[in-house]
């Protein structure tokens, strides 16, 4: 398969990707002390990427938001039950219920190059099917206790290749590592 899937995402310290309600208030919170202009990088990730594909909570979480972030973007929204996508949403929003491998090979087929696979159950269903490519984690400098984890139980050890590291002077740690899928 020539689509390579991505995730970009931030976790806190202990691996959470959200508090266990759904709540990110701490990621706002530490979102709130970045400095103006710096996105890291964000918008050059979101430039590689052809389509965003996302779990339902994750759409969900992404309607609460003041705007609608992935404007211009092909959304994917997985879902095992019907989903109606709000009027105002762009055209560009739909929704499956296929699992990973059929619509990766279903998106592949339609061109696509780079997928962005964001949400936690979906990013483990990815995982899990061995096509995740790279991951890209943002660590914030605070610990949870508890939450959704990104990763959860896996059946088998994932190997990764780190890839490189980066620490922001408030406090961030980006690591991006590569998916050995031949170890």
């Amino acid at each position: 398969m020539s689509t390579r899937a991505s995730v970009f995402i931030a976790t806190s310290l202990d691996g959470f990707i959200a508090r266990p309600d759904g709540n990110i208030d701490w990621l706002n919170d530490a979102n709130a002390v970045v400095p103006s202009g710096e996105d890291c990088g964000y918008n050059e990730f979101m430039s590689s990427v052809d389509i965003l594909v996302m779990g339902r909570n994750t759409f969900e979480l992404a309607l609460t938001f003041d705007a609608w972030p992935y404007e211009g973007k092909r959304v994917v929204v997985l879902s095992s039950r019907p989903l109606i996508v709000p009027a105002g949403l762009p055209n560009t929003v739909s929704a499956s219920s296929e699992s990973p491998d059929v619509l990766v090979k279903r998106l592949s087929a339609e061109g696509a190059q780079r997928l962005y696979v964001d949400g936690g159950i979906t990013i483990q269903r990815f995982l899990a099917a061995g096509l995740i490519d790279d991951i890209t984690l943002t660590l914030i400098p605070v610990i949870l206790g508890q939450g959704r984890s990104l990763f959860g139980p896996i059946k088998n050890d994932i190997p990764l290749v780190h890839v490189t590291t980066k620490s922001f002077e408030f406090g961030f740690v980006q690591i991006k590592y590569r998916v050995a899928h031949d170890a």
